[in-house]
């Protein structure tokens, strides 16, 4: 009976289907579609109302020094999460919530297909609408905002 002397090598390869299926359990989860609705941004979120058509800015953040979420504005060009598209202006009259959401999905979206008509895939779309309370004081513009569902822009993706 012949003995087999193993070394370092044939035991390196006895563990390796052992690494790999450990390797497994560590491989990070693939990143999640972010989806915005219109409750992800409002017109009381700080910052947001300096932000112009066509400018980029960034997903609310807290900040230490204002106590609460902000938005800031930042160059297209550096890369961002969203791009103003423009705005709407819905029909005056009380607030009414539900009425104005619609309003600005449609308008949004109508917007959106001019400019994009499904060309761009990888891109979506959300409306950022006046509170009950910036509407009483005068508030009626709908900001249109475009962005990656997969990741951030990596700069201007208006046409």
């Amino acid at each position: 009976m012949e003995r087999r002397v193993e070394g370092p090598r044939a035991r390196r390869r006895g563990l390796l289907p052992a690494v790999l299926a450990l390797g497994t359990l560590f491989v990070p989860p693939a990143a999640e579609a972010t989806v915005k609705t219109e409750t992800f941004i409002t017109a009381e979120t700080t910052g947001i109302l300096l932000i112009e058509a066509g400018e980029c800015f960034s997903d609310p953040a807290y900040s230490v020094r204002a106590a609460e979420p902000i938005v800031v504005y930042t160059p297209c060009a550096q890369g961002a999460d969203n791009q103003s598209y423009g705005f709407t202006h819905p029909p005056d009259g009380r607030y009414d919530r539900e009425r104005l959401a619609a309003f600005a999905w449609r308008s949004c979206g109508e917007r959106f297909d001019r400019l994009w008509g499904g060309a761009r895939k990888d891109l979506a779309y959300y409306p950022i609408m006046p509170t009950a309370e910036t509407w009483a004081d005068g508030d009626r513009d709908v900001m249109c905002a475009v962005y990656r569902p997969e990741g951030r822009l990596t700069g201007s993706v208006l046409p």
